[in-house]
């Protein structure tokens, strides 16, 4: 288990919910910003308010990011997430991404008409691939439990895995968090 706060150039945080990887991320990027004067942090938040309990959900995360990192930027983006990293991607920014589970769900729930591979996976690992500063993806681990019921549940908890896999490939660095404790699977802490 690693708890030093240093930030590799790409990194995948992963868990389940309430595992502590959306503060693991705004602690690097807090870590981040302190390292050097003039360095800036840009959320990439994905989530849409469907409904009552989202709208709120998103209105308390906003606020208390607000209160432990003030000089973050926070930027909405649900669907065009390889465009906007390489929009914000420049020298001494750090870009968080929270998270590529609501991202996909933007894609594929409801699945009329939509295929797992009508998402932009090859657009996306080519922005974090050509990002100018580091880049910090937080993702759901939800393939531990019980095979889901329903066909386009299992299709969803599929395309999650994969896109899991491909990240953890991609970035230098993967963190499981569980019960808001980091563990390094890959790269050096």
């Amino acid at each position: 288990m690693a708890d030093e706060l240093t930030v590799a150039h790409s990194e995948l945080i992963l868990g389940g919910q309430r595992s502590g990887k959306s503060r693991r991320a705004e602690s690097l990027a807090m870590a981040w910003l302190a390292d050097a004067p003039g360095r800036r942090a840009v959320m990439i938040a994905t989530g849409q308010a469907w409904d009552d309990e989202m709208r709120e959900r998103i209105a308390r995360h906003k606020a208390d990011r607000a209160e432990r990192l003030p000089s973050m930027k926070t930027v909405e983006e649900p669907l065009m997430l390889p465009e906007a990293i390489a929009w914000h991607s420049k020298p001494g920014t750090l870009i968080v991404v929270d998270c590529l589970t609501l991202w996909l769900t933007s894609w594929l729930m409801p699945m009329e008409g939509v295929r797992p591979g009508d998402v932009p996976y090859a657009a996306l690992a080519g922005s974090i691939k050509e990002a100018a500063g580091p880049v910090i993806l937080v993702s759901n681990e939800i393939g531990l439990g019980v095979v889901p019921m329903g066909r386009d549940v299992r299709a969803f908890v599929d395309a999650q895995g994969r896109l899991n896999q491909d990240m953890a490939r991609l970035c230098t660095r993967v963190t499981l968090m569980a019960a808001g404790l980091p563990v390094t699977m890959k790269g050096a802490a």
